[in-house]
């Protein structure tokens, strides 16, 4: 089971189950912060048609009613969850009830129906404000900068707990960083709002004309050129991890009931450097002018993935330029379905 199937990383890992030949998905997601169409676009690049259950995870009967109805489920990958930085702040407990109540419900599924097997989604936000570089999974969790970050300490926090008198669970939380790019087909994305907060879907709707210029926000920070870095991982490089972190749990590779892996590049981008690839792959200069630096932002944070690498055998496919080839092709391919 994949929860949250229908959002950006949750329909990029249900093509790396599909496409692995060695699971069948059932896809439970609400569609209030997704749209049903995803499953349609999944079909397409995949060839399977993945049954989503339009329920909400808060709704403990609706939920559990799933489960009745696919008795065989072994494993659950949790992403379900509000993540917009700026609306936690604004409307704290709406995060607080819809993250942590659903992660009650998922724990509460597993032990009722003997789920040996939990991926959580959660992310690097958890660490704070990280003086040393790169963060491994020794650092020390710093405190939460807003209320979606907490949702994902306390998540965390709730499943470890839930681990002592459950000895026959086992689980894996991935902290990840910044997931960018879409299929490489181009056939699925990120549906960001007109107004988009991330960086890689601000740099296409400039590319696409949608947006006459962006701003980078300071180059006088003490990066190699002035401007902030931050780990941008390709999406589906994301989605491939959690196969691969099912295999370890399924396999029982894991020597804890409980085991965190960072996902990261282990080096990070800069704001430049990402407008640069972008400006190669779609042929033309950007339009963008320079401004302050932004409140809250720090000069950079990267993450170390070697246990990743080493334990789930993991690495990252895809560079700097496939992230940005495939997301200039999910641009054009909304354009040429006339929705956004």
């Amino acid at each position: 089971m994949v929860t949250g199937g229908c959002g950006y990383i949750g329909s990029h890992t249900i093509i790396e189950l599909v496409q692995s030949g060695r699971y069948e998905v059932v896809s439970v997601d609400n569609n209030v912060r997704s749209t049903p169409e995803t499953m349609r676009r999944v079909e397409r690049i995949t060839g399977v048609k993945v049954p989503n259950y339009k329920v909400d995870i808060c709704d403990k009967a609706a939920f559990f009613k799933v489960f009745e109805e696919n008795p065989d489920i072994q494993g659950i990958i949790h992403f379900a969850a509000y993540k917009a930085v700026g609306e936690s702040v604004e409307q704290p407990l709406m995060y607080y009830r819809n993250n942590l109540g659903a992660l009650a419900n998922v724990l509460e599924a597993c032990l009722h129906f003997g789920i040996q097997a939990l991926i959580f989604s959660s992310s690097c936000s958890v660490y704070g404000d990280v003086k040393n570089l790169p963060v491994s999974e020794k650092t020390p969790m710093g405190q939460a900068f807003c209320p979606y970050a907490h949702t994902k300490q306390i998540g965390e926090e709730m499943i470890r707990n839930m681990m002592v008198p459950n000895p026959s669970m086992n689980a894996l939380i991935l902290r990840y960083f910044n997931p960018v790019g879409a299929h490489i087909s181009g056939m699925n994305g990120e549906l960001s709002p007109d107004k988009p907060n991330n960086l890689v879907p601000i740099i296409m709707r400039v590319a696409s004309g949608k947006q006459p210029s962006m701003q980078v926000f300071g180059t006088d920070y003490d990066t190699r050129d002035g401007s902030c870095i931050r780990d941008y991982l390709h999406v589906s490089d994301i989605a491939d991890a959690h196969v691969k972190a099912m295999d370890y749990l399924l396999e029982h590779r894991n020597q804890e009931q409980c085991e965190v892996f960072n996902l990261g590049s282990g080096n990070g981008i800069s704001v430049m450097e990402m407008l640069a690839a972008a400006e190669e792959v779609v042929g033309h200069k950007l339009n963008y002018t320079v401004g302050g630096r932004r409140a809250g932002d720090i000069p950079a944070i990267y993450g170390d993935s070697s246990r990743a690498n080493t334990l789930l055998h993991w690495n990252c496919r895809y560079n700097v330029h496939d992230m940005m080839e495939s997301a200039w092709k999910w641009e054009q391919y909304l354009d040429s379905e006339g929705s956004h």
